[in-house]
């Protein structure tokens, strides 16, 4: 296998030490890169690129860092969806992504793979690999406001010979070890409250981290061309397997009607509180009634990961007991 130099920002994250770990396995250079904490009142591409092209010390000590790179992922950034203040999560999920392919820009750099989250599509019935967005949250904006940025370089640089090529890695709900979201997830399971809308056998996009980590090293590797947007494929959970694996009981079966009811009823309270509890809302929508997602470029190009989302939960259980 040729190895190939890679830069990781985000490296000591959830997702960014996940990377650094599975690269390396591949037989791959990883050079770490410490993400600087940016914060910005941006709320268009327009004056996200001005504000970014101001900060050329920033871009700077990236180039530098980026220097030898073939590949450079961006993991970092805050992953808070329950997060109100917005200028930190534009300044970490819209801001930084720019000056990232800016900085990579001016270096050997060829390829930019960005972890961002499908989050960004918010309720849609079936995610998939556009550029169509709908946030719901301060933490979905900046999301989907970084891809809109990057998703316009690359557009703009197109036909510029030897710019990096950026591609937007879309996660999913993703589980794994010493997250909070997942041992939140294996207490819920196991609890009283456990409880699904319908039979449970609704698709959802909760995913494990050793499957991303596969996938961002299959897509940074991919010898082709690769598409403005590509989308973690689906593990093959449902909403009551989730349910089972991290709570090792059957859920409550609850009526889909009386469950939208609810849900409805939340956003609308939440919505006259200023979208203040919309984060909460969303997982409790996607833990009930899951999400559907297309056959994407994973599943076309054979780049699919070995699924690991039930072993993952399982050992959430475990902790959890322990805890």
């Amino acid at each position: 296998m040729t190895s190939t130099t890679w830069a990781v920002l985000g490296a000591t994250g959830f997702v960014g030490s996940a990377t650094v770990a599975r690269l390396q396995a591949d037989g791959q250079t990883v050079v770490p890169v410490s993400a600087p904490r940016l914060a910005s009142g941006a709320s268009t591409v327009h004056h996200l690129l001005q504000q970014a092209g101001r900060l050329e010390s920033v871009i700077d000590y990236l180039a530098e860092s980026f220097a030898g790179a073939h590949v450079v992922v961006n993991a970092a950034g805050l992953a808070a969806p329950d997060q109100t203040h917005e200028e930190s999560l534009v300044g970490a999920n819209a801001l930084l992504p720019v000056l990232v392919a800016l900085a990579a820009r001016r270096t050997s750099v060829r390829r930019i793979v960005h972890v961002s989250s499908a989050a960004v599509q918010g309720d849609v019935d079936v995610l998939d690999e556009t550029p169509t967005v709908r946030p719901f949250s301060p933490y979905s904006f900046s999301k989907a406001l970084g891809e809109s940025a990057l998703l316009k370089l690359r557009r703009d640089w197109a036909a510029e010979d030897g710019a990096p090529v950026i591609t937007v890695l879309r996660a999913t709900s993703v589980q794994g070890s010493g997250r909070r979201t997942t041992a939140r997830l294996a207490r819920f399971a196991s609890s009283p409250l456990s409880s699904v809308a319908g039979d449970g056998s609704a698709h959802t996009p909760v995913t494990s981290v050793h499957a991303l980590t596969e996938f961002i090293s299959r897509v940074g590797r991919h010898r082709e061309a690769l598409p403005p947007v590509v989308l973690q494929p689906w593990e093959g959970a449902t909403t009551g397997s989730i349910l089972r694996d991290a709570g090792r009981r059957e859920p409550r079966h609850l009526p889909v009607l009386l469950c939208r009811l609810v849900v409805d009823a939340g956003f609308a309270v939440s919505a006259l509180a200023g979208n203040r509890w919309h984060g909460v809302l969303r997982r409790l929508e996607v833990t009930w009634f899951g999400q559907r997602q297309v056959r994407g470029w994973a599943e076309d190009h054979g780049a699919v990961p070995e699924p690991r989302i039930s072993e993952v939960l399982r050992q959430a259980h475990l902790a959890a007991g322990r805890g």
